[in-house]
């Protein structure tokens, strides 16, 4: 077999891998077009979508809500067709590189076309190269490190998340202004600019990389289950004397990789408790920015668009990040074992606490009030508490619970929790919509649904998460060859 003209492993070294850089660059380049395009969707679909005679073509608030999260669900569900395709077929860079330039198509779709077809086009290519790359380019993350320098995951994957946030509060705060000022061309177009960078930085980066090979359909497969030849059916059918059918079942069942399949059903525990979480986290893109229209957004004597309060959301990361990780949890640690199930499970209380506070503004207005935007923020301040102790928890849970050849596929669950919350979200909004244009749920009672919905959530998983049983699995090193 030919030698690779790249890393198939990584490096045995202490310190962070070479490849690190071009990471961290990429990613925050493309969750600047991501976020950037995000959060001018809702106000986009209710103010400025247009029909094919160029005439406006405005969305109800229920109806931009349900779209909304039709389209996150869709780009947290993908990440199985790219799982595939990186684990089985192509690897996780050719995947990521090939539909990243997918993703520029989708954004310059917007930017062209304003139309309800140029919105489903353009959602439709964004969510395939964006749900696509997503467990390649967090699995990418976890195979630049072995055995050596596997206590600098955690580190990694907390700046791996900053430079998430450092792009999404860049974008949060640029693009309404963009849409506000100059319209959807511009504002839709300059985020298409930011993930041709990133297409070009990961491109950059290809010799520093580890490129762990795909396995192969048939050894894809394999990581499940290994068929057995008609003949060993045939042979267990003679000697058991029971039926083909049951014969070839049993043989089935004794073909399945028993910890591959233990560690999967393990993590599998985890994916109805965050769905929960994003489904109401994500609504900090929709519902709470609706919201902010009604408030008074004025601060430090600027007028604040309601899309621009969410980047309040990334620079609270930037700073709780660091907190959490080298003040918090070791203060913690001094009276109990923080643990990521606890972190966890930390987190859906948060974010009920944060939906208490969004529903009580509500009410507020409802009664004819106009609170201040303080209120709403200091519900971002638990909500990012909230996303803080369990997303980067599940994150890194996930990278590190799944089996070696299974990596990107696992980060699936991860990223399919986010799918189903977002599913759980349309359809509250798609159910609620009323003939005559009026809701069912409407006003705090809205906002008060989904706390109850997560009340129960919370108080399932502290019973559910004793059951989990898990294992750490790290890729193997090679030594380093002299330059």
């Amino acid at each position: 077999m030919a030698k690779s003209k790249y890393l198939t492993a990584p490096l045995k070294t202490d310190r962070m891998p070479p490849g690190v850089p071009y990471i961290v660059g990429n990613e925050a380049a493309e969750r600047f077009s991501y976020y950037g395009m995000n959060s001018i969707l809702v106000i986009f679909m209710t103010q400025y979508l247009m029909n094919a005679r160029g005439r406006p073509d405005h969305m109800t608030d229920a109806q931009a809500d349900a779209w909304y999260h039709a389209f996150v669900s869709a780009v947290y569900f993908l990440p199985v067709l790219g799982a595939f395709l990186s684990d089985a077929l192509l690897g996780k860079y050719l995947v990521i590189l090939l539909l990243s330039v997918v993703y520029c198509f989708g954004h310059f779709t917007l930017a062209m076309n304003d139309t309800p077809l140029g919105l489903a086009l353009g959602l439709g290519l964004i969510a395939l190269g964006a749900g696509g790359i997503k467990p390649c380019v967090s699995a990418n993350v976890g195979d630049q490190f072995g055995a050596t320098n596997q206590r600098l995951l955690p580190r990694m994957f907390n700046w791996f998340y900053f430079s998430i946030n450092l792009g999404s509060a860049f974008s949060t705060l640029l693009i309404p202004e963009l849409l506000d000022r100059v319209g959807p061309r511009i504002a839709f177009g300059v985020p298409g600019i930011a993930m041709l960078i990133a297409t070009v930085v990961f491109w950059m980066g290809r010799r520093k990389f580890v490129h762990i090979p795909p396995a192969g359909f048939r050894a894809f497969l394999g990581q499940f289950f290994s068929l057995k030849k008609s003949v060993e059916t045939k042979s267990a059918t003679a000697a058991t004397g029971c039926s083909k059918s049951a014969a070839w079942f049993k043989g089935f069942l004794a073909g399945f990789n028993r910890e591959n399949l233990k560690a999967l059903l393990n993590l599998l525990i985890l994916v109805p408790f965050a769905a929960m979480f994003w489904a109401l986290w994500q609504q900090n893109f929709s519902s709470w920015v609706l919201q902010a229209e009604h408030m008074n957004r004025r601060l430090f004597g600027h007028d604040w668009l309601p899309n621009q309060i969410q980047t309040v959301n990334p620079i609270f990361i930037l700073l709780m990040l660091p907190l959490f990780s080298y003040v918090i949890y070791p203060a913690l640690e001094r009276f109990v074992r923080v643990t990521p199930l606890r972190r966890f499970g930390a987190g859906l209380w948060a974010v009920i606490a944060a939906f208490l506070i969004v529903g009580w503004i509500q009410a507020r207005i409802d009664a004819g009030q106009h609170p201040t935007i303080l209120w709403q923020i200091l519900a971002f301040v638990v909500l990012t508490a909230g996303e803080v102790m369990l997303s980067v928890t599940h994150l890194e849970f996930s990278y590190t619970q799944a089996p070696r050849k299974l990596k990107s596929l696992v980060m699936c669950m991860y990223l399919g929790s986010i799918s189903l919350g977002n599913v759980f979200t349309a359809a509250v909004n798609f159910f609620i919509q009323n003939s005559d244009g009026s809701v069912k749920l409407s006003g705090a009672s809205y906002y008060f649904f989904f706390v109850k919905v997560m009340l129960v959530t919370a108080v399932l998983f502290v019973f559910v998460s004793r059951f989990y049983r898990g294992r750490t699995y790290i890729q193997d090193e090679v030594e380093p060859q002299p330059a």
